[in-house]
């Protein structure tokens, strides 16, 4: 009985609480806090769509917008998310090398899709697009520049769990840390293939 109860012990130490959802404490609060950040962008995109069109000042968003060059940078950020899936999948079976190997290649591609957005930003404002020029103007650089600020956060979360696994210094199951992490990744991919399409894609 005293067995069975340590044993029982350890697996909840390791693993995490599970709570009546049969999600572990950790995991509920990661989607909860995803649920709101669903909330925040949804904000985002729904006043995007109302002043998209409101171009009283300065260029026109379809004569600017590279497309080509925008949709190199989201296929970027896209296979990341493979990136993310190998990772998750090596931190599962135990593998530290690989893990470490996929979470930098998925963080090296989050730097280099923001690089892009900040190469993009400053085409723009060359082109006479700036924060204040017009409320389409406003809009678009929240919006975006919002997700940008995601994704380089989400590259340090990357780098961060890279740095710890490495010094073996992650308390609780290794492999969930690394999920958890892969959760708000895909999150965050998600949400530019809406942003992409609705932005980019379909013309005001």
């Amino acid at each position: 009985m005293a067995e069975t109860a340590t044993h029982t012990a350890d697996h909840a130490s390791e693993h995490g609480h599970e709570t009546s959802t049969g999600l572990t404490n950790n995991k509920l609060a990661m989607w909860l806090f995803l649920g709101s950040e669903c909330l925040l962008f949804g904000g985002l995109i729904s006043t995007y769509m109302l002043y998209r069109g409101r171009v009283s000042d300065g260029p026109h968003p379809m004569a600017i917008f590279d497309i080509p060059f925008t949709s190199v940078s989201s296929f970027v950020l896209l296979m990341s998310s493979l990136t993310m899936v190998l990772a998750v999948s090596s931190a599962q079976r135990g593998d530290d090398s690989r893990t470490n190997l996929w979470l930098t290649i998925t963080a090296v591609l989050g730097a280099t899709f923001v690089g892009g957005q900040v190469y993009e930003f400053t085409a723009f404002i060359r082109e006479g697009l700036g924060f204040s020029t017009s409320l389409f103007g406003s809009s678009f650089y929240t919006l975006t520049g919002f997700h940008g600020i995601h994704v380089s956060v989400g590259v340090l979360m990357l780098l961060s769990t890279v740095g710890i696994i490495r010094k073996n210094k992650i308390t609780g199951n290794k492999a969930e840390v690394v999920e958890l992490v892969g959760l708000y990744w895909h999150f965050v991919d998600v949400v530019w293939i809406i942003i992409f399409t609705l932005v980019y894609l379909i013309p005001s």
